[in-house]
């Protein structure tokens, strides 16, 4: 009698207090870190296979191996997609292969006059440079700009001489930016010059009108950033800017779309065509893939013009339109996929 009251006494105290037991939370998915992303490109144009070696393909994809991990490496550490995309373009204006900071092609003049710009999605702020000559890189004094003076683009000698005020960037003399190969296409390009000037029908080569780098990035708070730099156009005269460090041509961000473009800067710049992309994403409604392809792929060779772009939205969802032969491009998904590609 006496161990069946303790049996009931037990069972009085212990089953309520089961009763009430839950397991362990779990931790919750929205303690989960937001998705991250990032698309690169180093620019499109005349790019085949018998063009481009097997070991200067190789050499390609190990720079823009290098860009991907600088800008997503930014990402996953909690930095900002605006740290992630001057991260990202910073390792490719050091890279020769591309024409951008050390691979820039020559002015006609024989130097080099570097571009860029930065846009930071959700608050809207910009940085440009044009026409800079001493500034190793670029996107460093276009993201300068935007956050240390009033102004959104600055050209030319004063855009040096406000590089003069940022001691933290490393200037290099004119030459510095030289390559061999950016010789021999200036080389050609005065040879072009020489037979047009004595009347003779000659065509200038897609490759002189293409090469620039850029970078989208979409960072753990879900806000969305672009940079683009660019040499511009072998052997450019009288200042000529193109479409990269146009904000709304060749480089845009906004809180649901982000977009650097690549290609004929002239028909870029005509058809305002990073803005133009985002528009339809957020005025419209389409779908990121079909506002790039309408205008990458529709409105641009319509106009004449050719190239490409990268862009991602608000979702992280990725694209790189193009309609050259190549397009130097790489990418990081939101669900850690990962690649680098040259030709279709």
């Amino acid at each position: 009698m006496r161990l069946a009251c303790c049996v009931l006494l037990l069972a009085a105290c212990v089953l309520p207090a089961l009763a009430g037991a839950r397991p362990a939370p779990s931790p919750a998915a929205d303690d989960a870190p937001a998705p991250v992303a990032l698309v690169i490109h180093g620019g499109a144009g005349v790019i085949t296979r018998e063009q481009l070696s097997e070991a200067d393909e190789a050499a390609v994809r190990a720079d823009l191996d290098r860009a991907l991990d600088a800008g997503h490496g930014v990402l996953v550490a909690g930095g900002t997609a605006l740290e992630a995309v001057v991260a990202a373009v910073r390792v490719l204006e050091d890279s020769p292969w591309f024409n951008a900071g050390k691979g820039a092609v020559f002015t006609a003049e024989g130097g080099h006059e570097l571009d860029a710009a930065v846009m930071e999605g959700h608050t809207g702020r910009a940085g440009a440079v044009a026409g800079l000559r001493t500034v190793r890189n670029p996107v460093l004094l276009a993201r300068a700009v935007m956050e240390h003076s009033p102004h959104v683009m600055l050209a030319g000698e004063g855009a040096e001489r406000f590089a003069d005020t940022r001691p933290e960037l490393e200037r290099v003399p004119n030459d510095w930016f030289d390559t061999p190969r950016r010789r021999e296409q200036l080389e050609a390009a005065r040879e072009r010059a020489q037979r047009q000037a004595a009347g003779q029908a000659v065509a200038t080569p897609a490759e002189a009108r293409f090469g620039t780098v850029g970078a989208v990035a979409l960072d753990r708070h879900g806000h969305i950033a672009a940079a683009t730099s660019t040499g511009g156009m072998t052997y450019k005269r009288w200042g000529r800017v193109g479409d990269a460090p146009v904000i709304g041509a060749g480089t845009y961000a906004s809180t649901g779309c982000g977009i650097s473009t690549t290609g004929w800067g002239e028909f870029y710049l005509r058809s305002v065509a990073a803005h133009a992309i985002c528009a339809r994403v957020e005025l419209r409604g389409d779908p990121i893939g079909a506002a790039a392809e309408d205008v990458i792929n529709g409105l641009i060779p319509a106009m004449g013009g050719d190239g490409g772009a990268i862009g991602l939205d608000a979702r992280g969802t990725i694209v790189m339109p193009f309609n050259t032969a190549g397009m130097y491009r790489g990418w990081v998904a939101t669900d850690g996929r990962r690649g680098t590609a040259v030709f279709r």
